[in-house]
């Protein structure tokens, strides 16, 4: 629950804002990490000393539901030379350290980050005769927060989130969310560490998808050059009716070209999925590799989980309600993480800790294996073979129903327990998939359908016996059930 004041007006839980007349005893009162990032909203708006902000009632760290304490609303009045219209500024406060004493974010030294190192801004375009600017997006950033919070995933310039609904609640098609650098905003050095600024940007369906199927930097830069899309600051227009590609046809042969040449930056998925090892008989329950034995699943190990984080520290996240609370709770959400483009990948972390797997798991090879997705999930197969193992990169659906994990990966992909010799490997519940290219060929013919997954009715099985493969698509409701 949040209320909406002057960021200057007394609340209950923090002193005014330290503008330039600020008296000394309220500068020294107000949290140091707030009054840093306050320092730089000055610098850009020094005659909105006091802007409407909207504020948490009951601060998350004392058992309120959001993370962040604040989100400020400052008017922008762009430039017309430019062509950057007038606009909404919004800059939250809270998932960076703002206070230092280890009650939100643990304190780990100046020179990192600052709790996640990032606060969140958006740009919304100023409607004509709007005197006050709309309160919807800080839901919208107390959503993404929630996100971070719970899951411990950042955010990147270039990541996408799918949000599969306007983001005003209206009938607008701007449904989804690209990432990227505020422009405006510089990074800003605090008493706890260095935070910078990362601005959402709205998008459509068609260029979200353009986003996943190539990079969001690619999609951000093409934003930028239609000013009605977006422009140079890439403003969120809500009354946008058209696409990019429909504004300028001529952009979606810039994607196909970058998604031929590049791939895909998408390097995983949270989704709804789940894999059986069909070599066992069904009794042998014991060393199963379903999704749960019993009333227990087999869990990671951690070294195990770690892996699979990194390699969707920048990978899409398809997320319910658990993992990233919408606005409306009727509503699924998706993250998207991209990752930086590389011919030849690796499952191994960037980290100096090694990402091994755990030594007391043992590494099994499995003979026959059948694969099962929801719509949405499945939907991504054609782009995880196309756009990742053709280019010589993997793929990894992590579950969010289950404690279990699938990862494709291509011949050249280093770091792999899987081999040519024993394509299908499983160590405890994360099975590996290695597929030639020669297979990935095959399996694109064979699922050329799932591109438009509005044309076929569930569930849907696709074979091939010869390699003692399945992949079964099949309704949510499979892997809502308790045995999933």
């Amino acid at each position: 629950m949040a209320e909406l004041r002057p960021s200057g007006a007394p609340g209950p839980t923090a002193p005014p804002a330290p503008g330039p007349t600020a008296p000394p005893a309220f500068a020294s009162l107000f949290p140091p990490g707030l009054h840093a990032i306050y320092g730089e909203c000055r610098r850009l708006y020094p005659d909105q000393p006091n802007p409407l902000q909207v504020t948490a009632i009951v601060k998350y760290w004392l058992g309120g539901p959001d993370p962040l304490d604040y989100v400020s609303m400052y008017r922008n009045v762009g430039s017309s030379s430019a062509n950057i219209p007038e606009h909404w500024h919004y800059i939250s406060f809270g998932l960076s350290d703002l206070y230092g004493d280890n009650r939100v974010h643990e304190f780990t030294g100046t020179d990192g980050p600052s709790g996640f190192g990032f606060e969140l801004t958006f740009r919304l375009k100023r409607e004509t005769g709007e005197s006050a600017p709309p309160t919807w997006p800080a839901e919208l950033m107390q959503g993404l927060a929630r996100y971070v919070f719970q899951s411990e995933n950042t955010f990147c310039s270039g990541d996408h989130v799918s949000w599969h609904s306007p983001l005003d609640n209206s009938e607008s098609r701007i449904q989804h969310m690209l990432l990227t650098e505020d422009p405006q905003m510089q990074p800003v050095q605090t008493p706890f560490g260095v935070v910078t600024f990362l601005q959402i940007v709205g998008v459509c369906t068609e260029e979200l998808h353009a986003a996943q199927q190539w990079n969001g930097q690619g999609i951000l830069e093409l934003l930028r050059t239609v000013p009605i899309a977006g422009g140079p600051w890439l403003i969120t227009d809500m009354r946008r009716g058209e696409t990019i590609f429909e504004i300028d046809p001529h952009l979606q042969e810039r994607v196909d070209k970058g998604i031929e040449t590049d791939g895909s930056n998408l390097s995983g998925v949270s989704a709804k999925c789940a894999w059986d090892d069909l070599s066992r008989p069904p009794e042998d329950d014991e060393d199963s590799r379903s999704i749960c034995i019993g009333t227990q699943p087999r869990r990671l190990s951690g070294k195990d989980t770690e892996q699979i984080r990194e390699t969707l520290r920048r990978g899409l996240e398809i997320n319910s309600k658990p993992v990233l609370p919408p606005i409306n709770p009727q509503r699924q959400n998706g993250l998207t993480h991209d990752r930086a483009p590389s011919r030849k990948d690796s499952l191994e972390s960037d980290s100096s800790t090694a990402i091994i797997p755990h030594e007391l798991i043992r590494t099994r090879q499995l003979e026959s294996v059948h694969l099962k997705f929801n719509q949405e999930s499945g939907a991504l197969i054609p782009l995880c073979l196309r756009g990742r193992l053709l280019h010589g990169r993997h793929f990894t659906y992590k579950s969010i129903t289950g404690d279990m994990a699938i990862t494709f990966v291509s011949t050249g992909v280093e770091g792999a327990f899987a081999t040519e010799e024993h394509p299908y490997a499983a160590h405890g519940p994360w099975l590996q998939i290695l597929l030639t290219e020669e297979f990935v060929e095959k399996m694109l013919e064979d699922l050329e359908d799932l591109t438009s997954p509005e044309e076929f009715k569930l569930p849907k099985e696709y074979s091939w016996p010869e390699k003692k493969l399945k992949v079964s698509i099949l309704p949510d409701m499979v892997f809502d059930s308790p045995l999933h």
